[in-house]
This record gives structure tokens, sequence and C-alpha cells, in this order.
């Protein structure tokens, strides 16, 4: 009887902490996301000294009040499903803990309660609360159309780095030392960051030739930046019509996490997990 009662007592704790169709679970998943976002504010805040200075106390004591909230949430996601190991080393059981522990390491080494802007990354989890996550097909097409351009990328960003070296090379020998140019490879890094339109600032040409050739270099920096754009483009236009079948409806999805493999996005109705063949509880 007090099996039964235990295994009642996690399946609805799981149903409010892995769930996002239920009430409850929108609700928690609401307060979590509200609790991280907080706790991101709270870091950046702390980083400003005379804020800290003025409120360090109350940054302090909300900090550590967001993370035993945290520390509670994450033993909890534990000890609710079925495989505890398979929750701990998932990608998000992995932020979950990283998002947890710099407080606790702060005590020991100071400083590294800053790493708490990890936190940021728990934010992913907005994808499975507003069932976005059937919609990021398009992010897997895009990664798929970098794969497939990476061939030609590579090929385009080692003739821009043979540009820089003999562009960086020439303006070393026109400018020399009295212009900040002391060295090729200190020429080669002002040839990247001028053609990249990022700027030196510390470095500029002052001869007339050394002028000329950086201002082609830097009109040349705007037509580099386009091609792999457009190389990447090419590719995700036509993985797009490759893939595009307008005769298959997308499939109906929940965001349903199953209590023994923590699969998500299992179809509207299903009685069973579609990748362990566990029955799921509804």
């Amino acid at each position: 009887m007090s099996d039964t009662k235990t295994q009642n007592w996690r399946s609805k704790l799981h149903d409010i902490i892995y769930e996002a169709d239920t009430r409850a679970g929108k609700a928690f998943d609401v307060i979590l996301l509200i609790a991280i976002i907080a706790s991101i504010i709270l870091v950046m805040l702390e980083s400003i000294k005379s804020f800290d200075e003025k409120y360090h106390t109350f940054l302090n004591i909300s900090e550590w009040v967001i993370t035993i909230l945290f520390s509670v949430e994450y033993i909890t996601r534990i000890i609710t499903v079925k495989k505890p190991f398979k929750y701990i080393f998932s990608f998000y059981g992995i932020i979950d803990l990283l998002s947890t522990i710099p407080k606790y390491i702060s005590l020991l080494f100071g400083g590294v309660h800053a790493l708490a802007a990890l936190r940021a990354l728990r934010l992913l989890r907005v994808f499975r609360i507003l069932k976005l996550a059937r919609y990021l097909g398009a992010s897997n097409l895009l990664v798929s159309a970098l794969k497939a351009s990476r061939a030609k990328i590579s090929v385009f960003l080692f003739a821009v780095l043979i540009l820089c070296i003999i562009c960086g090379t020439v303006m070393y020998l026109i400018e020399g030392e009295e212009s900040g140019f002391t060295s090729i490879p200190v020429s080669v890094y002002w040839c990247i960051v001028t053609l990249t339109t990022v700027g030196f600032g510390d470095i500029a040409p002052v001869t007339p030739l050394g002028q000329f050739i950086a201002a082609l270099i830097m009109i040349l920096g705007y037509g580099i930046i386009a091609v792999p754009t457009g190389i990447v483009s090419a590719e995700y236009t036509a993985l797009g019509k490759k893939d595009k079948n307008p005769q298959i409806p997308p499939i109906p999805l929940n965001s349903q996490s199953c209590e023994n493999c923590l699969a998500e996005d299992h179809r509207d109705g299903a009685e069973y997990c579609y990748n362990c063949g566990e029955k799921l509880h509804f």
C-alpha cells in the first residue's frame, strides 16, 4: 500500500516538474523561468561595483534563496524518475547542475559565483513550455546547411588567411615600426581586424600607399563577409526544397515526458513511449 502511495506521489510530482500541458506543470515552469531570469539579473547587477556595495546583502541573500530553490528542484527531478542517471547525464541535467553549484563553490573560491550566468541556458526550456519544440526542424535544417557548406567555407577561410598574411607582410614592409607595425604577426593581426571591419585602433597606416592598401582591405572586407552568408543561404535553400513535402501534414505533438527515459515530444493521445515502450502516465 505504501509503495503504491509512493509511486502515486512520484508520478504526480513528475507530472508537475516534467510536464507542460497541465495547469500545475505550466505554473511550475513559468515560476522556474522567472527565477532563472531573476538570478541572471542579480548576477549582472552584482558585477556593478557601485550597486553591489550598496545592496550587497540583498543580492547575496536573494542569490542564496534562488540557489537553494534550484538545489531542491534538481534533487526533486532526480528522485521522480525511474532512471536518475539518465537525467543526471542528460543535456538538461548537466546544465541544471552547473547552474546550481557556482554559489556553493564561491564559498571556497571567490568570484566563481558569476558563473551562475550559465543559468541562461536553462531558458531553453521555454521551447517545451511554449510547445515550440516541433518547430525546431528549421534549426536542424540550418545545422545541415552549415555542415554541407563546411568544405566550401573552409577553402574560403584558408584563402582569406593567405590574403591576410600577404597583405600584413606588405604593410609591415611599407609602414614599418614607426607606424606601429612592429612585426609581421602584428601586421597580420591588423589586417585581419581591418578585413573584418572590426578596427585595430592602436595601429593605423600613415603613408599614402599604406592608407590606399588599407582602404582596399576595408572595402574587400564587406565582400568577404557576404561570401559565407551566400554559401550557407544557397545550401539552406537547396535543403529546404529537397525536404519540403506539402503532402505530409505536421504530426501533433505534446510536451509529455516519459517517466522512464525522459523522452519528450510524444504524439497526442499516445499511450506508450516511442523511445523505450514504457506506458505513459496521464
